[in-house]
């Protein structure tokens, strides 16, 4: 019984703390990886335009024995770079929208416009990220302890994917 009462009373001293605690304003909000102002939903390049060189008379080129080099122009699809941002979807986390950059059809990056700003989605993020780009598609994995963060991520990604075709 001696030790009972002290070891009750610094339970209780170690708990107070815990009990006090609330997280400081660097921990409220939302996580936003975008640090200049947003740009248009669509950014889209013209592909270089090159110019077949002029000939004159009918005559065929000389050729000199080396093989025939073709030139081949890039289509259109392949040298547009553009930017398209998902919906910003709201869990019970906090809301999560991402915006996703495509170099023709291929996914090249994707980044967090907003996202809860929990341990969790911080560790969460950028293995999210990670499995968008090696998949190409929304369709990727959960990630463990931010399961509401990632299927926030899911459904934004796809809405990105959706309005960019």
């Amino acid at each position: 019984m001696k030790r009972a009462i002290p070891v009750l009373a610094l339970s209780v001293a170690g708990l107070v703390p815990v009990w006090l605690y609330s997280p400081g304003a660097g921990h409220e909000g939302e996580i936003s990886e975008v640090a200049a102002p947003e740009a248009p939903q669509q950014q889209q390049t013209a592909p270089p335009q090159t110019t077949a060189p002029k000939t004159t008379g009918s005559a065929a080129p000389k050729t000199t024995g080396a093989a025939p080099t073709t030139q081949q122009q890039p289509t259109q699809q392949q040298a547009q770079t553009r930017s398209v941002s998902g919906p910003a979807v709201n869990t019970s986390e906090g809301t999560v929208q991402v915006q996703v950059t495509f170099q023709g059809t291929k996914i090249t990056d994707v980044k967090a416009l907003r996202a809860p700003n929990s341990n969790p989605t911080r560790m969460a993020l950028p293995l999210l990220r990670q499995s968008a780009l090696k998949a190409q598609s929304a369709d990727i994995d959960t990630v463990s302890g931010a399961t509401a963060t990632s299927e926030g991520y899911k459904t934004s990604l796809q809405g990105a994917i959706d309005g960019a075709q």
